[in-house]
């Protein structure tokens, strides 16, 4: 099994440790899931925006328009398909007035949004890690991350709403399926024998797919779980710490 793939299926694979503490003891408060997902957007954007980026439109056969459309065209593919999933958020699966039935189809409908977002993530993460071990890893790190509360935003609901936790465990795995799912697709289809202009296109379009996502995503969502803290200090930790790793690994001459 090649790293890229192993690293792919161990990030979505974190969406089992999210529908663990949903079933389990003590589910993590509020606080640390928004600060979690904050921090998840950092090491996104960091990476996004100044790694994969810049390493894309640097690249061999690479041109400036080639790049920045197909940076442009993750951003935009990504809020196309943002508009056609479901909307559920944890906050609302958790109301207490909402009857068990009602709760299930509204798990079910949030594995469902979840399932179509993880998808691309897993792509993303097994072709940055194919091109860079090093950036591989920090995507990597950062989808795990942000794996957990989606895990726990699953499994909780379905649990409360079934009381049974092998049923609140399987919905939840289903959704870190499709992540790992994309990178077996990514690893089929791509293979060994790509050009170095798609490989720094496909960077391109996954950067605009990060920064889409920590944006629209994960930093509005943060804000809604914790809307007593501001989640820019998970950002600007995420993002300092990311930062912070990549400088020692450089000065190091490891990547």
């Amino acid at each position: 099994m090649s790293v890229p793939l192993l690293l792919t299926i161990l990030a979505g694979g974190a969406t089992f440790v999210g529908a663990i503490f949903g079933v389990l003891g003590q589910k993590p408060s509020n606080r640390v899931l928004a600060f979690a997902l904050g921090f998840a957007a950092g090491i996104m954007l960091l990476i996004s925006l100044m790694e994969m980026l810049p390493a894309a439109l640097h690249a061999e056969g690479m041109s400036p328009v080639l790049g920045y459309g197909m940076f442009m065209l993750g951003l935009l593919g990504y809020f196309a398909m943002d508009r056609l999933l479901p909307h559920q958020h944890p906050q609302d699966l958790m109301a207490v007035n909402r009857r068990p039935t009602n709760l299930k189809r509204t798990a079910i409908l949030l594995t469902l949004g979840i399932s179509l977002h993880n998808f691309p993530e897993g792509i993303a993460t097994f072709v940055t890690a194919s091109s860079d071990m090093e950036l591989g890893l920090g995507i990597a790190l950062a989808v795990a991350i942000h794996n957990i509360p989606e895990g726990l935003a699953v499994a909780g609901p379905m649990y409360a709403a079934t009381g049974s936790k092998a049923k609140a465990l399987f919905w939840a795995c289903l959704s870190g399926m499709a992540e790992i799912l994309g990178g077996i697709i990514a690893f089929l289809l791509l293979g060994p024998a790509v050009s170095p202009v798609m490989i720094a296109a496909i960077m391109a379009a996954v950067a605009g797919i990060m920064v889409a996502l920590s944006v629209d995503e994960l930093m509005p969502l943060a804000r809604e779980i914790d809307p007593h803290n501001n989640p820019s200090y998970g950002v600007l930790c995420g993002m300092t710490v990311m930062g912070l790793s990549l400088t020692l690994l450089q000065t190091s001459g490891v990547g």
